[in-house]
């Protein structure tokens, strides 16, 4: 199924230059009338009750004459919004109803309110009876998207009081915790930190009511199908469930079916099969990677060029790039995977409030971000297959505004792009080889003739990502010394710490293997006593003028054959007697000679006899 303009808007933008010029293949070719009666790209009869195609449509009506309730609309009208974009006014009426439904269509086309305004209104208020346990619940397969999905539920809950709690990986659980106990109405997470607290039973499902899945394609890229399923199994079967996607490949298909119960589906803008945006103008040169930072620099010094979103295939990639627009002076920052989520959420700060202009993302990092004001995307490599392109350069273009889209095609992926054109109908088959030197480069792309590779100083206007402050989202502590060390830090768990917490912490002391037989007998004392003697040694006295210390000696029994030969003061250590041994030891000059001398280090040479080193005299 696919919407009724998607015939007419699958060409690119017209592109300018000469006749002659070898990129004049890709302009536009005249679209073909749809049939009568029929559907424009199948020319099958459409059923106007389950395939409604959201460009049939007059002028876009208020929300409140779609029937959503008027603390909503007071609440939407509060944040500037009144009117409902396509997919909310063919979706509402359906949702609202409590059908379940199916709704093709890409990020940026305002879904959210339009499966967000039917939660909204048929969840129970704290003040209208509400238990505080989840009535409705919206897996998505990002953090960045379910905190996009939190604020604007939240922003249309505000005046009757619906709560709204995000959950995800990466932070701390017990904020997460804390805010189930004390009651929502409405539950966004990703599906890995749902199961994790339905496992701990910190969440309980029995009375979710109403069910979303958004982005159920990207959940199926990100292999969380399997969890999705487990998930439905813990809900009701008695529910609404709503899903989206941008395609519908055979797994979402399958699940739908099993899950679902008649739905109605509405297609609405742009995805994969229907094509981009006819307000994106499409470029794309063939480069090589040597010099694609250079076409790059030139591009973000295009005319009116807003904020931009760079694409990388690779997480180190995406750094790489970041990393040399820095340096060129532009105000440029990464998002993927490797980073925490702190510092992405910081990265996406920074982009919003335009302290930088510049995103560097690979594909899973970017899925579901909605960022206004994007005027430039470009594929600095070439997106796998259809699908991703058409994910990519939907970040432009979006709500009536225009876009520019540009990608990168290396000698490598030329088969690639070959698919993605031929299955998109772009008719732009032959990328011409570009450099940063290519006069239609500055042409197509409104760049001045005059820009180098370099930002000038007078134009380096950005605060950047340093002035945007890291949050603190509450997650493991630090690692190192002061942290207890290893993973569970200070959790209490017997041998896990670095810092003498573990449960026999005496014997690293005094029974290892250098420390037992050797280091033992070295220092003259006994093994089991080690501990004990090191913690009498942090507690003595300094030693006096004299140079003696006050400490008491150290004793060892001394055993030979089993028979016991007396106790033994060390030498090793200059620890002063009690007062009388002491003055007996004086009168003796031959015991106080010996009791100076160094110990000699013991071995045992057989099972039963004495050693190879005879041992010192006992002492008394």
């Amino acid at each position: 199924m696919t919407d009724a303009a998607a015939t007419d808007t699958r060409a690119p933008t017209a592109r300018r230059g000469p006749r002659s010029d070898p990129r004049a293949a890709r302009r536009p070719t005249q679209p073909r009338p749809p049939t009568a009666g029929a559907h424009p790209r199948e020319g099958t009869p459409r059923n106007p009750m389950t395939d409604l195609h959201t460009h049939d449509r007059p002028a876009s009506p208020t929300f409140a004459e779609l029937g959503a309730r008027p603390e909503t609309v007071e609440a939407l009208a509060a944040a500037g919004i009144t009117h409902a974009f396509a997919i909310q006014e063919y979706a509402l009426p359906i949702a609202l109803r409590g059908s379940d439904l199916i709704g093709q269509a890409p990020t940026g086309t305002g879904k959210t309110l339009g499966f967000g305004i039917p939660l909204i209104d048929r969840v129970l208020a704290p003040h209208e009876g509400g238990s505080g346990a989840p009535q409705a619940l919206v897996v998505v397969p990002t953090r960045e998207l379910g905190l996009q999905v939190a604020t604007d539920l939240a922003t249309a809950g505000k005046v009757r009081g619906v709560r709204v709690l995000s959950i995800y990986g990466g932070v701390a659980y017990e904020p997460q915790i804390e805010a189930l106990t004390t009651g929502i109405e409405i539950l966004v997470g990703t599906p890995g930190r749902l199961l994790d607290l339905c496992k701990q039973k910190k969440l309980k499902l029995d009375q979710v009511r109403h069910l979303v899945l958004d982005e159920a394609d990207r959940m199926l890229d990100l292999g969380f199908l399997d969890d999705v399923e487990r998930i439905l199994a813990m809900l009701p079967e008695q529910r609404q469930t709503m899903l989206f996607s941008a395609t519908m490949p055979d797994p979402i298909v399958a699940l739908s079916r099993r899950f679902l119960h008649h739905p109605v589906t509405i297609h609405a803008g742009h995805t994969a099969e229907t094509g981009p945006s006819p307000l994106t103008t499409q470029v794309v040169y063939r480069t090589h990677s040597m010099n694609k930072i250079e076409v790059l620099a030139r591009i973000l010094q295009a005319q009116d060029r807003g904020l931009t979103m760079i694409f990388t295939r690779t997480k180190r990639a995406a750094d790489r790039v970041a990393e040399d627009l820095d340096f060129r002076g532009f105000a440029a920052a990464a998002v993927h995977g490797d980073l925490g989520q702190g510092a992405r959420e910081r990265a996406l700060r920074a982009f919003r409030t335009g302290k930088i202009d510049v995103l560097v993302a690979t594909d899973v990092a970017a899925r579901g971000l909605d960022v206004s004001g994007v005027t430039h995307v470009v594929n600095y490599d070439c997106p796998e297959d259809e699908a991703t392109y058409t994910h990519r350069i939907g970040r432009t273009g979006r709500a009536g505004a225009t876009g520019v889209a540009v990608t990168f095609v290396d000698w490598e992926d030329a088969p690639r792009w070959t698919i993605i054109n031929r299955n998109l109908g772009l008719s732009m088959p032959e990328p011409p080889e570009t450099y940063h030197t290519s006069e239609w480069l500055y042409a197509d792309l409104d760049i001045p003739t005059d820009v180098t590779g370099t930002l000038p100083s007078a134009d380096r206007t950005r605060a950047g990502l340093s002035a945007e402050v890291e949050e603190d989202l509450g997650g493991r502590p630090p690692r190192g010394r002061d942290s207890g060390g290893g993973r569970d830090g200070g959790r209490g768990r017997p041998g896990r710490g670095r810092d003498g917490d573990r449960r026999d912490g005496d014997r690293r002391d005094g029974g290892g293997r250098e420390s037992g037989r050797d280091r033992g007998a070295r220092d003259g004392g006994a093994r089991g006593g080690r501990a004990a003697d090191d913690r009498a040694a942090e507690s003595a006295p300094p030693p006096g003028e004299n140079g003696e210390s006050t400490r008491s000696p150290r004793q060892r029994r001394r055993r030979r054959n089993g028979a016991d030969l007396g106790a033994e003061t060390t030498g090793a250590e200059t620890a002063r007697a009690p007062q009388g041994r002491e003055a007996a030891r004086t009168d003796n000059g031959e015991a106080a000679d010996e009791a100076r001398k160094p110990a000699r280090r013991r071995r045992r040479s057989g099972r039963g006899g004495a050693g190879r080193d005879s041992a010192a005299p006992a002492a008394g």
